[in-house]
């Protein structure tokens, strides 16, 4: 099962890289050919639309910069930590779209720059501890979903893809568990 969880988290990284992110030209840049892929040209102050790793790159090099509703940070994450803190346990609140890619990338990045400063070093540590305490209150809430009778539609609306198959996982395995005691009953009478 861990490969296929592995694979699984990979494809859908994979995805995410591939889609499409809002980013704001911090200077003007004539058009740029990669292999097969034309990106730009590009106004100071417009906003353009482009593949995520490559608005990643251009956001690295000083070209462009991520809207700010497309950002992902300390407050950011504080916020959505509350937020499901304040659900009751049966509840799971919704993420922002692509949650657990940004925030691996956004953990990356606040490790990465820990180094250079003590201050990210304590932002990066609080994240960590904010990332830990959404993930547990989550992966409870999918437990208890995943032990119960099956699930309409409906119950799956705030579940990420991540989640999702977090949950099919948990089920099928639960309820294989079930039938083998069920059956193991069976036998003994």
């Amino acid at each position: 099962m861990q490969a296929k969880t592995v694979a699984a988290i990979r494809d859908l990284d994979f995805s995410f890289e591939n889609s499409l992110a809002r980013i704001i030209a911090n200077r003007n840049c004539p058009e740029i050919k990669l292999a097969g892929l034309s990106i730009g040209p590009f106004e100071e102050g417009n906003e353009y639309e482009t593949y995520y790793w490559i608005a990643q790159e251009l956001e690295k090099s000083g070209m462009a910069h991520f809207r700010e509703d497309e950002s992902f940070g300390l407050a950011r994450i504080s916020k959505i930590q509350w937020t499901e803190r304040v659900q009751t346990s049966g509840q799971v609140s919704k993420l922002p779209e692509d949650f657990y890619p940004k925030l691996r990338r956004c953990l990356s990045e606040l490790k990465r720059d820990s180094a250079k400063t003590p201050e990210k070093l304590l932002e990066h540590e609080k994240a960590k501890h904010l990332t830990r305490d959404i993930v547990n209150s989550r992966v409870r809430k999918i437990v208890s979903i995943a032990s119960a009778p099956a699930q309409t539609e409906q119950a799956f609306k705030n579940f990420t893809m991540e989640e999702r198959f977090l949950y099919d996982q948990l089920y099928r395995l639960i309820n294989e568990w079930r039938a083998r005691i069920l059956e193991y009953e069976e036998e003994e009478e």
